[in-house]
């Protein structure tokens, strides 16, 4: 192999070792509960519904592929994280997991906050109307134009993320006559246990300021010293897909060390702290995800530990989930193109979608679940690989799993715990049409992000 080739292009066919994926369900028609949206259940027929409605008949009216989204879900978990965490903290859902006007409507009606971190975000946010002050504004490199948006229509926090920042922010603020409410991301060096691209508080990456050095506190210093800013608390996000609470308990700790030198050197006791989100969700049987009310009691015991050492007052604390809300309420709905056995290899089944509707897979290694949906099968399991149909070998929707023998063209296969990331990252590779996001509930179904049209592609090919 030549010294240039990336590792991951031959390795892309590798046969996986005896053990290296999960052995096949003792009955493949079953669905998990860990990994389906709630309202998921297979019928008497043989074929899944979802709020309701088989799959079916969705796909015929709908066309695949397709994000169907149990809307009563969504508001399920929206409800559980606000109960959880009640009236003395602070529930931001991260909008780039998935974000639509329709989703700003129902976070408003369920409580939530929201966080965006792109003007298109933030447009969104208003244009649905999500107060601007239950809106927070994250981001590396905001623009002028962007911070301007977000000052003028009155965001309750810009998280600043850098020492040009800080000096942005305050000048555009104090030309207007505001005082901007912002908080300090600092980076923690904490390693969490992901994937290196979704680890976000170790130091050797794009994000935050860093405690090491002193670089924090001198952020804290010049954050005080602007008239344009009120300095209301530190924010801390260490990564995604994260199951361990330990890594939250060193970020906690190393966070609340910073409150009590900010109280000792500058005599405030600042009133807000942020420890991001990451919280992860079950992508497969195997995953184990917590439920969120262990997540708060474990999140407010940890601060509220280390405040007493340090003799502060617990300040109150915010979190942003994303993924753990929008990830398990929605599945992906493809067609079955082609099913291609390789003797003693595995069987490749391609699907009508691939990397343009879900990248993580590529990008991440993610691993997913799969189930024939269309119908109930007794076939004996089959060890596949799911691909998509554009021209790229690493097109893999799910590396590894098991489908019934028998499956063939014009089944219907669907990948659950896909509403988080997967629209928000979809493309136009090879010029495919993003699909849509249709939203399910209580046996009628409307979309709620429509399917692009090759229309939309030639518009905005002005030639």
């Amino acid at each position: 192999m030549s010294r240039s080739a990336h590792p991951a292009g031959p390795r892309h066919a590798d046969v996986l070792t005896e053990g290296h994926y999960s052995a096949p369900a003792e009955d493949l028609n079953a669905l998990d509960e860990k990994v389906w949206a709630r309202t998921v259940e297979r019928n008497a027929a043989g074929v899944v519904t979802v709020g309701g409605l088989e799959v079916t008949r969705l796909a015929e009216e709908f066309g695949t592929p397709a994000y169907f989204l149990d809307e009563a879900d969504f508001r399920a978990r929206c409800r559980a994280w606000a109960d959880a965490f009640g009236s003395d903290a602070d529930v931001f859902y991260a909008g780039k997991a998935f974000l639509s006007r329709a989703v700003v409507r129902w976070l408003q009606e369920e409580g939530l906050n929201l966080d965006v971190c792109s003007g298109g975000e933030l447009t969104t946010a208003l244009d649905a109307g999500m107060p601007a002050e239950r809106i927070a504004f994250h981001g590396n490199n905001k623009t002028v134009d962007e911070i301007t948006r977000a000052v003028e229509a009155g965001v309750g926090r810009i998280v600043l993320d850098s020492f040009q920042e800080i000096v942005r922010v305050a000048h555009i603020a104090h030309e207007r006559g505001l005082r901007q409410r912002v908080q300090i991301r600092v980076t923690v060096g904490v390693e969490a246990h992901t994937h290196e691209f979704i680890a976000t508080a170790h130091e050797d990456q794009k994000f935050g300021i860093a405690l090491a050095g002193g670089q924090a506190a001198e952020a804290v210093r010049r954050t005080l010293a602007l008239d344009g800013l009120e300095l209301i608390g530190i924010h801390s996000h260490i990564g995604s897909q994260i199951f361990d609470m330990a890594g939250f308990e060193v970020s906690a700790r190393r966070v609340v060390q910073l409150l009590a030198e900010v109280r000792d050197e500058h005599g405030v006791e600042l009133p807000e702290i942020d420890l991001g989100g990451g919280l992860g969700i079950a992508y497969t049987p195997e995953d184990d995800p917590s439920e969120p009310h262990h997540i708060a009691k474990a999140l407010t015991e940890i601060v509220t530990r280390e405040c007493e050492a340090a003799n502060l007052r617990t300040p109150r604390i915010s979190v942003e989930p994303g993924r753990a809300i929008v990830g398990p309420t929605a599945f992906t709905l493809y067609e079955v193109g082609t099913v291609k056995p390789l003797e003693g290899l595995r069987t490749y089944v391609s699907v009508d979608g691939g990397m343009s509707d879900n990248i993580r897979t590529a990008l991440y290694d993610a691993e997913y679940s799969v189930a024939l949906v269309s119908r109930r099968s007794d076939a004996e399991p089959m060890l596949v690989r799911v691909v998509g149909k554009h021209c790229e070998s690493g097109d893999i929707v799910v590396r590894d799993a098991f489908l019934p023998a028998d499956t063939a063209p014009g089944d219907l296969l669907a990948v659950p715990a896909t509403g988080a990331y997967c629209r928000s990252m979809a493309s136009n590779y090879n010029h495919a049409l993003r699909p849509p996001v249709v939203a399910v509930r209580d046996g009628a179904a409307r979309v709620i992000v429509r399917r692009e049209t090759e229309e939309d592609l030639l518009r905005l090919d002005v030639g």
